[in-house]
């Protein structure tokens, strides 16, 4: 059975070798057809404490490595999207301003 690949952004990093990712999912509402979105934090193990609150990273199911902690941190898929989002708004700013 393949191992569930899920992808968030990086709430905590403040734990040594740990961190905790939100993982937003999106579902219909069965009676009001609205979209509504639901999240879940979970506890990761980042070997070389490489990632940063605000980096997309992909997480990958483990077998358990502390009480709460049953993921790992793919290793190289790291993004930061807070730097990310001022990039996109200082672009923005000078599209505006010419």
């Amino acid at each position: 059975m393949p191992k569930r690949v899920l992808e968030g952004v990086v709430v905590s990093d403040k734990q040594n070798k740990t961190v905790t990712v939100r993982v937003e999912r999106r579902f219909t509402h069965p009676l009001f057809k609205k979209t509504v979105r639901r999240s879940k934090k979970y506890h990761a193990h980042d070997e070389n404490n490489a990632c940063k609150v605000g980096d997309i990273v992909r997480i990958e199911e483990h077998k358990p490595i502390s009480k709460t902690k049953s993921w790992i941190v793919l290793g190289g898929n790291v993004e930061n999207a807070a730097a990310s989002k001022k990039e996109e708004k200082s672009a923005a700013k000078k599209k505006k301003a010419s």
